[in-house]
């Protein structure tokens, strides 16, 4: 008797607790929103390329501007990376720059900050995995713009300016590469 008492109240928690869950708001369900907002945005804008990487079903596709050749050395996990960056919503905001000129045009200059190429090992989670990705398959002199769902940026964190949930895009430049501490 003991034994159904526990079970029964097990299961009104349980449906009590599962019918507070917005459906809405499951990942999957964001997830499909973004992939929905994502493809929506490739329609409405032109993005010219040289060289492409698509993969839809999970929602990145990286376009470069330049490319250079593929025989180039891969970069590693552990190679420190410099790069210039722009990182926009999907409305063209730009939230974040790492060029000066940049920031000031779009009125998010902050005098404190030293502009300049961001400097990181990769792979070691110094950034947003949807930007170290695209870095992944960049080549030292290359340029590209890499469009990718929340849960490869902040996901449901916002962050200085973007919104929880928010897909990103960035315009990235790879000045050049350092060989990491085991090669």
């Amino acid at each position: 008797m003991k034994t159904r008492f526990i079970a029964v109240f097990a299961f009104f928690i349980g449906l009590a607790v599962t019918s507070c869950i917005n459906p809405d708001e499951t990942m999957e369900a964001i997830f499909q929103r973004d992939l929905e907002a994502i493809q929506k945005y490739l329609d409405e804008n032109q993005i010219t390329s040289v060289k492409k990487y698509e993969e839809p079903l999970e929602g990145v596709y990286i376009y470069w501007q330049e490319s250079v050749s593929e025989d180039l050395n891969s970069i590693k996990r552990g190679d420190t990376v410099r790069v210039d960056y722009t990182g926009k919503l999907l409305t063209n905001v730009i939230f974040d720059t790492s060029k000066e000129q940049v920031a000031r045009d779009n009125g998010i200059y902050a005098a404190g900050r030293l502009y300049q190429p961001l400097r990181y090992p990769l792979g070691l989670g110094f950034t947003i995995s949807g930007f170290e990705f695209a870095i992944s398959l960049m080549r030292p002199g290359e340029k590209a713009t890499v469009i990718f769902p929340s849960r490869l940026g902040y996901g449901s964190q916002s962050e200085n300016g973007i919104p929880a949930n928010s897909p990103l895009i960035f315009e990235i430049d790879l000045l050049g590469i350092t060989p990491g501490p085991n090669q």
